[in-house]
């Protein structure tokens, strides 16, 4: 008995130091994320938003060029950014943001993903300027080569630091812990089966939770393995099959509840400036500030603009023109936050499922489904959550890879592969709090170098989209 106390008490006081040093971290990271996607949004002269339309062209495959270097598709490089950022934290982390902010909190992850957009150009467009050779010879981008080759030598500590920090950033252990999550919450318990548990050192773990993670990992190998080429193939096949499952479905809730959709969208701008409903600590001596603090942390860690994993993705693809890149990648805050993250947060508003205090991450979407589609709803989220957190996991373990391949060389990088698989069982059987902070930690640690090196060599891309767009014009491309 007095070993369980003691166990519960150290995991209390451990989620506690990380909760403390993820807002520690938070605080100056939150400024260099916000404020330097102003600087980008402002110092472009919004000249990227000008072509939004130009991008979906791009994306459409009109300018792809199999010759050109690179590794995969434009189109597969945003789908594998997209199973990242487009995965379980937009049912989840949504959530989670919702039941401590309220409905406020989703004003500012808009006002985040907005300012990301601009980010994103000019991270990606970068990681596809400054490619690098790994130990293979291999073309490879993002912030590390970013860093080494547009930077030079004297700036290897940062690349080194976002690498060994990127290793972290990408283990699967949200991913894992909100599925096995949800696989109980809606298939184990509705049929009856129960969780139970055994006792390691004093630590309760879940068998259901340890055996589905198990499951998944062996799955997960499957893909992981195969490299940035399977991984693509997969991710441009399943990325649009769970947009569209997600959609319809939140459509269909938002429909049986079109009475209370007026109300609640109104009520995102007002308690954005109140924070009535927010539960969280103050910063900068507010509750407001507080909420701002949250809608930043849990938008970047939805769409990632600013952290670097997105430039890891768009840097292989093959290319010969970084504006593309960059112009696609502005994409992926829109598709991820503006729209995604919004569905799910408007299912668990309208359906008031975010009033009940106990209920967070993915029950609390779960619920949302519950009550907004009786019938099934509860089996169309588990499909959606599978397929969000799968797609997610096989994106995530190719931007560790990418880490681990920078520091100790591209032969030695399957090592990272085998670690992920563990830790995807590892996450599965820890409390979401932790998994969170810990990723949390890991994303504004990363976004130190991706920004820093984005500041110094905006003037890069800035010449780089100037030329771009004029030889549009000179050559009659409307785009």
């Amino acid at each position: 008995m007095k070993s369980l106390t003691y166990a519960i008490a150290l995991e209390s006081s451990f989620e506690s130091f990380l909760s403390q040093t993820a807002s520690l971290i938070w605080s100056p990271v939150l400024f260099i994320i916000v404020g330097g996607g102003l600087f980008f949004l402002f110092y472009s002269g919004f000249i990227q938003y000008r072509y939004f339309f130009h991008a979906i062209k791009v994306l459409s495959g009109k300018y792809d060029d199999k010759n050109a270097p690179g590794q995969i598709s434009s189109y597969k490089a945003l789908a594998t950014a997209l199973a990242s950022t487009v995965g379980i934290g937009n049912l989840s982390g949504v959530a989670a943001a919702i039941a401590l902010g309220g409905p406020g909190a989703l004003f500012w992850m808009w006002v985040t993903s907005f300012i990301g957009m601009s980010t994103n150009f000019f991270t990606s467009a970068l990681a596809s300027m400054y490619r690098g050779k790994d130990s293979n010879g291999q073309l490879q981008g993002g912030p590390m080569y970013v860093i080494r080759e547009g930077l030079g030598k004297n700036w290897q500590p940062l690349a080194i630091f976002f690498s060994a920090c990127c290793m972290v950033g990408a283990l699967p252990i949200f991913q894992s812990n909100q599925l096995t999550q949800a696989l109980i919450d809606m298939a184990f318990i509705p049929s009856g089966i129960k969780e139970t548990f055994f006792s390691v050192g004093g630590f309760e773990v879940s068998i259901q939770k340890l055996s589905i993670s198990i499951v998944v990992s062996l799955f997960c190998s499957l893909v992981i393995v195969g490299g940035i080429q399977r991984i693509g193939n997969w991710a441009g096949k399943l990325v649009p099959v769970m947009i569209v499952l997600h959609f319809v479905s939140v459509a269909f809730i938002l429909f049986a509840k079109a009475d209370r959709v007026p109300y609640y969208i109104g009520l995102i701008f007002t308690d954005a400036f109140s924070a009535t409903s927010y539960h969280g600590t103050p910063f900068m001596g507010g509750i407001v500030g507080g909420l701002i603090m949250l809608g930043v942390r849990r938008s970047t860690f939805s769409n990632e603009a600013g952290i670097g994993t997105a430039p890891m993705a768009l840097g292989a693809a093959k290319t010969t023109e970084p504006t593309r890149e960059g112009l696609i990648s502005m994409l992926s805050p829109v598709i991820d936050t503006l729209i995604s993250c919004t569905l799910t947060a408007l299912a668990i508003l309208v359906t008031d499922v975010w009033k009940n205090p106990s209920l967070s991450g993915i029950t609390l979407t779960s619920q949302a489904y519950a009550e907004g589609m009786p019938l099934g709803g509860q089996f169309i989220l588990l499909l959606c959550t599978f397929t969000f957190a799968i797609t997610a996991l096989f994106s995530y373990s190719y931007y560790g890879r990418r880490g681990l391949a920078y520091l100790v060389g591209e032969e030695r990088s399957k090592y990272y592969d085998y670690f992920y698989l563990v830790m995807i069982v590892v996450g599965a059987i820890v409390s979401m709090d932790a998994v969170l902070n810990v990723i949390d930690i890991a994303f504004a640690l990363m976004a130190i170098p991706t920004m820093l090196s984005g500041f110094i060599l905006a003037p890069k891309v800035m010449a780089e989209a100037k030329r771009y767009f004029a030889k549009m014009k000179e050559t009659g491309d409307k785009g």
